[in-house]
């Protein structure tokens, strides 16, 4: 597998961090973890092949995770690159991302759903939780503390290499479980301390979930300006001993 961050920040507008959104690379072909408004463009920045996308998953409703899904449905519709396209869009997500979809595309007529390829939208609930996401890749998910909706997902290959993605997320220690010994924990890391909320994670609340987890390597995400100027690497050190990344915007990595 192959990660490529494309929006390592939050809701907050910054110079350097765009909103959540990753790109991850499969044996089984590609998938669009999470959708903010600049995913579309921080595709194509990138160099990736957007244009044959094989699936999206969404993890829940905050709209600097969701909203950028129905403009980049309105630009696959238009995109030269797209109209010889055959093979299905696989979106998956969170208990109502249908409805969201809906409104948006019923607001203009937008057509959205009317691809010159076959759209498969799958909405998954807390209680589904063992899926295929593509032919040989296989997905798990937790219901997170942070909003009704909101799911972490573990995605692993036939070559049993596994990620986790937190999304948005309050402290858990179930969720420390669920991404037990995985390769890649891609965790929430909103602030570095004095949390405002319990629906988010401050480093000490991530690095108990990484002690817990025990994972290859924590990648740290969803980093609000409060860390601009701070080392997040060595403060991360100070509390857990293993591999931690903050992630940035195009930040690659081999799983």
């Amino acid at each position: 597998m192959k990660l490529v961050v494309l929006g390592s920040g939050t809701s907050v507008p910054h110079p350097r961090r765009a909103s959540a959104a990753f790109w991850l690379e499969t044996s089984a072909g590609s998938l669009l973890l999470d959708c903010s408004a600049d995913a579309a463009h921080r595709m194509a920045e990138e160099n990736l092949d957007w244009s044959n996308l094989d699936a999206v998953w969404i993890s829940h409703l905050h709209l600097d995770h969701c909203v950028g899904l129905a403009s980049l449905l309105f630009g696959l519709k238009w995109a030269p690159q797209t109209q010889g396209r055959q093979k299905p869009l696989k979106i998956y997500g969170c208990e109502g991302i249908k409805k969201l979809l809906r409104a948006i595309d019923d607001s203009n007529d937008y057509g959205l759903f009317e691809q010159p390829f076959p759209i498969e939208l799958h909405e998954v609930s807390a209680a589904e939780r063992d899926f295929e996401l593509l032919p040989g890749l296989q997905a798990r998910t937790f219901s997170t503390p942070h909003t009704r909706e909101s799911l972490a997902i573990r995605i692993t290959d036939n070559d049993e290499a596994s990620v986790v993605y937190s999304s948005d997320t309050g402290y858990s220690e179930e969720l420390a479980a669920f991404a037990r010994e995985v390769n890649l924990l891609i965790l929430e890391c909103s602030f570095w301390r004095d949390k405002p909320t319990a629906k988010h994670l401050e480093l000490v609340d991530a690095m108990r979930i990484a002690r817990l987890a025990e994972p290859r390597t924590v990648l740290l995400t969803h980093l609000y300006p409060e860390w601009d100027g701070v080392d997040l690497e060595s403060k991360a050190k100070e509390l857990w001993p293993g591999m931690t990344i903050e992630a940035w915007d195009g930040l690659r990595l081999e799983i």
